[in-house]
């Protein structure tokens, strides 16, 4: 059986409305993690994890016990319960808001409670006429690659670490490496801000940078990390935010691509741990 190359090529520009639709359709599964879960620390209830069809919200305990999925394969959005009841619904590029009041429907009807509902937020009530089911497969195949990779970097790591997550709020695929000190002068019952901490991400655009790219960031951000020798094709960025910065299409261009990124991670991991952790 011929195996398929890790990090392929993506033409993204024709690939920006599936990108927007399951931006917003993960936003709605997000808000069932807020409503429905105790918040944890650096708000990890609220996030979506890797699954092997796409994303998912994994087992949820809220009356019932519910899990809801994004099928990136199928284009499908699946809603699970421990009852027997499920979901099924295509995704054609309908409004975020018509989606949102599917699941709302099928999970009251299956019971979850009133309290568990999300407070009515609009996600959006244009249809994404662009999304494309074979552009919903690459999109997967790009995430499960990035998982992969990370997946193992993340087991080399003695230090905590939080979970792969998809943030549905930006989109991006991540994880924290959390060295166990806190910032002098910061509240250290706010972990936010009082945690050192590096974020290892990756998203398919924003705002700042329109294309597909890899992101490191460390915070607080040490003196010398910024001058830190980078491969080629990596940059530290300073507009917008602080950190290093890779383009997806570089990566997808080089000769090795996981090796490459687990280099990259691993410079500046190492890096961010003598700088930061000798830091008082």
């Amino acid at each position: 059986m011929t195996m398929r190359p890790r990090f392929p090529a993506l033409d993204f520009e024709s690939a920006v409305h599936t990108r927007d639709a399951l931006h917003a359709y993960s936003r709605i599964l997000g808000d069932w993690l807020k409503s429905s879960q105790r918040k944890r620390k650096h708000w990890w209830h609220a996030s979506l994890r890797p699954s092997m069809a796409g994303l998912t919200t994994g087992v949820v305990h809220a009356g019932i016990d519910f899990e809801l999925e994004i099928d990136l394969w199928a284009s499908q959005i699946i809603g699970r319960t421990t009852e027997g009841a499920q979901l099924i619904e295509a995704i054609d590029g309908q409004a975020a808001d018509v989606l949102a009041q599917e699941i709302a429907d099928f999970l009251t009807a299956s019971g979850v409670g009133s309290g568990q509902i999300p407070a009515n937020k609009s996600q959006g009530s244009d249809r994404f006429a662009g999304y494309s089911a074979e552009w919903a497969q690459s999109l997967g195949r790009v995430l499960n690659d990035v998982n992969a990779a990370m997946t193992e970097f993340r087991a080399g790591i003695p230090e905590e670490t939080s979970p792969i997550q998809l943030w549905p709020h930006h989109f991006d695929l991540s994880m924290l490496w959390l060295p166990g000190e806190k910032i002098e002068g910061q509240d250290p019952e706010n972990e936010e801000y009082s945690d050192k901490q590096m974020n290892f991400g990756f998203t398919f655009g924003d705002e700042g940078i329109a294309e597909p790219y890899f992101y490191v960031t460390a915070y607080p951000v040490p003196d010398g990390l910024p001058s830190l020798s980078l491969p080629a094709g990596t940059e530290w960025k300073t507009d917008g935010f602080s950190g290093a910065v890779l383009l997806y299409k570089t990566l997808a261009e080089s000769s090795d691509p996981k090796g490459y990124l687990l280099d990259l991670w691993t410079r500046l991991l190492l890096a961010g741990r003598d700088q930061m952790l000798d830091e008082q």
